[in-house]
């Protein structure tokens, strides 16, 4: 009688692996609905304080924002009734279209170059370092300083009389200092790679960090080489990391106006200055509003189509 039980327990068993046994669902019962309320309701609950803080401090600014662009600039307060005037001289005026471009490929730019100089660095901390906390936390050490220091810092080392002209002097390489290094798209470039290097080099290191090394290790033993182990598992694993720092820089770099302001000069001049002398200079608000809100609109579609296209150059990767 025992025999013939195992044997019968055996072939359920067997039964169960070939073909899934159905279960029933209660998902749908009394109990489990009121179990799900309460736990989207304690969900809902511990997202308030930080739904109230982005509604005060994203959601209102932005409205203002856009209920400023609607209107027209009469001295100092805004004429009566509503217009797009702004828009159509936003998106009408070949200068503001050049600026804007000449934003969007500096910061592209200075998202490349980061991007590419921080993945060897996060490589680094996240397969051969011994002390990652002592590297994550040398990382940090630029922004223990005010970002306006570092700008000025860069300032005097691509000045005229800078570190990097004086030194080359110094060494009878050229006869006078030179004068491209600063107050032109370059200085704005390398300061703000420098500026936002580390934000590049954690999101990396986080993604390089969570690949499971089984997966080289069965690389290794199937012949791969350290080339081909990197371009087939490393690096399309760790992709979403590349993504994050990339629009972690970008999107930001577009908006920034101290950098330019201070190392750019004329050339370097890009459209978050234009927003400001518009708001600080001009007192022109709604030309400001209607520049900042087509800015972010035209940084977010970029953004938007970078996310999706390397998302789709990821999976067509493996």
């Amino acid at each position: 009688m025992t025999q013939r039980q195992g044997g019968f327990k055996q072939q359920i068993l067997r039964f169960g692996l070939r073909f899934p046994l159905p279960f029933p669902d209660n998902r749908g019962a009394k109990g489990g609905d009121v179990a799900d309320n309460g736990r989207n309701a304690e969900g809902y609950g511990l997202l308030a304080p930080t739904l109230v803080v982005m509604g005060l401090a994203l959601a209102a600014p932005l409205a203002l924002m856009a209920i400023t662009s609607l209107k027209d600039q009469s001295g100092l307060g805004f004429a009566a009734g509503w217009t797009l005037d702004q828009y159509g001289a936003v998106l009408g005026r070949a200068s503001y279209r050049l600026l804007f471009l000449r934003s969007v490929a500096i910061s592209a730019a200075v998202t490349l170059v980061t991007v590419a100089l921080a993945y060897p660095m996060a490589y680094f901390v996240a397969f051969h370092a011994r002390r990652k906390f002592f590297w994550l936390v040398a990382l940090t050490i630029p922004f223990w300083t005010s970002y306006l220091l570092r700008v000025f810092a860069w300032k005097i080392v691509l000045g005229y009389g800078g570190v990097i002209n004086s030194g080359l002097m110094r060494l009878h390489l050229i006869d006078q200092p030179l004068g491209v290094l600063l107050y032109n798209p370059f200085a704005v470039m390398v300061t703000l790679a420098h500026a936002w290097a580390a934000f590049a080099i954690l999101p990396i290191y986080v993604s390089l960090e969570k690949i499971d090394r089984s997966l080289l290790e069965a690389a290794s033993d199937l012949g791969d080489s350290a080339l081909r182990r990197f371009l087939r598992i490393t690096l399309p694993l760790s992709m979403p990391g590349v993504i994050g720092a990339a629009v972690l820089i970008f999107v930001p770099t577009t908006g920034d106006f101290v950098t330019p302001s201070l190392v750019g000069g004329p050339a370097g001049t890009m459209i978050a200055n234009l927003i400001e002398v518009q708001f600080n200079g001009v007192g022109n608000w709604p030309l400001g509003a209607a520049l900042s809100l087509v800015s972010m609109a035209m940084v977010a579609v970029i953004a938007g189509l970078f996310v999706a296209s390397a998302r789709a150059a990821a999976k067509a990767a493996r």
